[in-house]
């Protein structure tokens, strides 16, 4: 018989709770600051925040014109592809790459909404909760809560309680969910999913670890930003790490990389969402050794992504210059060329840094865009 948890602490808010948080954010000043570094009109803003009644509401009416008017503002255009071969009357586990701390699963529930989907419930890590009104926010926007902070001890019991809740969406509530591959963004954009990602969907789910897995009907979704506007801080990071062993990044600068990943600009992003995955797992055979089972879903999650990516001229020269030996010189100009060096340049400009190592920075921010278009090619070689 499986365990019985108590969803309440983790799970997107409900009934009356959504008014009381919409209050709560409306009298918030550190929200307010930040929403109006994004909206227009703070007070419209505000006003219709305190008549949110419902989840659906805070999203339709406020959460997903933020996000068009932000594409407008800050890239070339939002597009995706592949879910037009998904069905509407099916609840699915989106699982993709982790670019940009907030905005990958936002732009996935736009994509979603204006694809004629219902919006997925979004996992997230308590680790960016710095704040009672983040919690009230991301609660109040669907989402749902990954504890990170616990000990060895109880990990265990954490992951039995996420799984048993993504279970718990997908098949009882009829209720899409995102989840990142993996812990964290891939800061070298080599994505690769953890398999104790794998082994925490297989909890729950009443039967046994295939079985488990294909209940949460997986979706592999690769997303593509023509640039990263956390190319540098990302880098900086790899410096510092690099420099200090002890290094350990502070909540600030996860506000920081918030921040920057919402305002900055993105070129063109592209959500491309592949088939789901049931078919292949059922041809994987129903013998096979638990560690090889998580090992083989995790790499059809891979393979799916890698080979669904969208490149722009900025990846085919991020590899050309690292591994590509001019390989890759039909897909991108002179000029193109020119302009992404200058770019990642201007990037490497923006660092700040006593003992500041440019040449590693910069092999750090090519490797961002160089390898997607590494693993697409490994992917395709299969």
């Amino acid at each position: 018989m499986e365990q019985v948890f108590d969803f309440d602490s983790i799970r997107p808010y409900e009934g009356a709770e959504v008014a009381e948080a919409a209050a709560r954010l409306s009298e918030e000043p550190l929200f307010c600051k930040a929403v109006s570094h994004i909206v227009p009109d703070l007070d419209s803003f505000l006003s219709v925040l305190r008549n949110c009644r419902t989840v659906r509401d805070f999203q339709v009416q406020l959460a997903l014109p933020t996000l068009n008017a932000l594409v407008e503002k800050a890239s070339k255009g939002l597009t995706s592809g592949g879910f037009a071969n998904l069905s509407r009357n099916d609840c699915y586990t989106y699982v993709s790459n982790h670019r940009d701390i907030t905005l990958d699963s936002a732009f996935l529930n736009l994509v979603l909404y204006k694809s004629g989907f219902d919006t997925c419930e979004i996992a997230i890590g308590d680790n960016l909760l710095i704040y009672p009104w983040i919690v009230d926010f991301v609660r109040l926007n669907k989402s749902f809560i990954v504890n990170r902070g616990v000990s060895r001890r109880q990990m265990l019991e954490v992951s039995m309680r996420l799984s048993a809740y993504m279970h718990h969406a997908v098949q009882e509530k009829r209720q899409s969910v995102w989840i990142a591959q993996r812990e964290g963004r891939a800061k070298n954009s080599d994505d690769c999913t953890q398999e104790s990602i794998v082994k925490m969907f297989a909890l729950a789910g009443g039967g046994d670890f295939m079985e488990n897995i294909r209940s949460l009907n997986i979706v592999p979704v690769a997303i593509s930003y023509e640039y990263d506007p956390c190319d540098f801080l990302k880098a900086k990071e790899m410096q510092l790490k690099r420099d200090d062993a002890d290094y350990r990044k502070q909540p600030s600068d996860d506000l920081t990389n918030m921040a920057t990943g919402i305002v900055g600009y993105k070129g063109q992003i592209h959500f491309e969402a592949a088939a789901p995955l049931n078919e292949s797992l059922a041809a994987l055979s129903s013998d096979m050794p638990r560690t090889e089972a998580v090992a083989e879903v995790a790499h059809l999650i891979d393979t799916s992504i890698h080979s669904h990516y969208r490149f722009y001229a900025g990846n085919y020269v991020a590899y050309d210059e690292l591994w590509g030996a001019g390989s890759m010189a039909e897909h991108y100009t002179p000029d193109e060329r020119e302009t992404f060096d200058r770019y990642v340049q201007q990037q490497v400009a923006k660092i700040d840094l006593p003992q500041k190592d440019e040449l590693f920075l910069r092999e750090r921010i090519l490797e961002m865009y160089a390898n997607p278009v590494r693993n697409f090619l490994k992917a395709k070689a299969l």
